[in-house]
């Protein structure tokens, strides 16, 4: 349900925030007891304003209740990526090359499952997609799919 909520929201969204000159970049639908929270992260070049983030979140407040897309009551959260920001699209993990960035895996590789290094590549092996990443001088080889959550690092 999660899965297709998300796909059904990004098809929504990401015309509505291309039409206004800012990029999706994530998509989180949660639910709680009472009510979902979705939340949207947008980016534009010179970065995202508030008022971006209100007209956005006005806008497809009222198309994801004219298409009924959200079953039951939610509340929608549109803000900016921030410095640690979300990588879900192949187009992310593509840019982001050498860059800090944690990852976190659904299964144990070498016995780990949360990563916090350098992003080394973004490639394409037998038809998976493959994070190449570097830890203490260590090159890990994650496959996409097994990614539950990946963001740049909070470098401060």
């Amino acid at each position: 349900m999660n899965d297709a909520l998300k796909e059904k929201i990004w098809q929504l969204a990401e015309p509505v925030a291309a039409s206004e000159g800012m990029e999706l970049i994530h998509v989180e639908c949660v639910k709680m007891q009472t009510r979902w929270i979705i939340r949207l992260y947008l980016d534009k070049e010179n970065g995202v304003t508030l008022d971006d983030c209100t007209n956005i979140s006005n806008q497809l407040g009222d198309i994801l209740d004219v298409h009924d897309v959200v079953p039951g009551a939610y509340t929608l959260e549109v803000s900016s990526p921030g410095l640690d920001r979300p990588i879900s699209r192949d187009a992310d993990f593509i840019k982001l090359k050498n860059a800090r960035v944690n990852i976190k895996t659904g299964v144990k590789i070498d016995g780990i499952k949360n990563f916090h290094g350098v992003l080394l590549d973004y490639i394409e092996e037998k038809g998976e997609k493959v994070v190449l990443l570097e830890v203490s001088g260590k090159t890990y080889r994650i496959f996409r799919k097994d990614i539950i959550k990946a963001n740049l690092a909070d470098v401060k």
